[in-house]
């Protein structure tokens, strides 16, 4: 069975941080990429930031750079994300993802849910 279960979200002030932490199991995280992904109140789902297994790449969506941080521990099957300079409009439910490559680095997966596996979801709040 598999699971994803992210954590570390609440409620913080604009320019705070927070790390998320999301952890697998279930799946050959070998042969999938995994990123973060966010949903605001009444808008879509959109990809937030996606490494490659190796490491050796990482790519941030244009509003989050140089104030996110993504990393991952193989050893515990685990992603994080890091975030710093918090803002208001970072405000939404934070989802870790695993799917196909292609799908998650483009951040295609959201129009292709179900080719991949979500968590439930922690739901991030900054205040002005």
């Amino acid at each position: 069975q598999v699971r994803m279960v992210e954590s570390g979200g609440g409620l913080v002030q604009a320019g705070g941080s927070l790390r998320l932490s999301c952890t697998a199991s279930g799946l050959p995280l070998d042969d999938y990429a995994m990123g973060w992904f966010r949903q605001a109140p009444g808008q879509e789902r959109e990809g937030v930031s996606f490494m490659t297994r190796s490491g050796r790449a990482t790519y941030y969506t244009h509003s989050v750079e140089g104030r996110f941080t993504i990393s991952q521990d193989k050893a515990k099957n685990a992603l994080y994300l890091q975030m710093d300079s918090l803002k208001p409009e970072d405000t939404g439910m934070y989802f870790c993802a695993a799917g196909p490559c292609w799908l998650v680095a483009t951040f295609s997966l959201v129009r292709s849910p179900n080719s991949g596996y979500w968590g439930q979801g922690t739901q991030v709040t900054v205040s002005s």
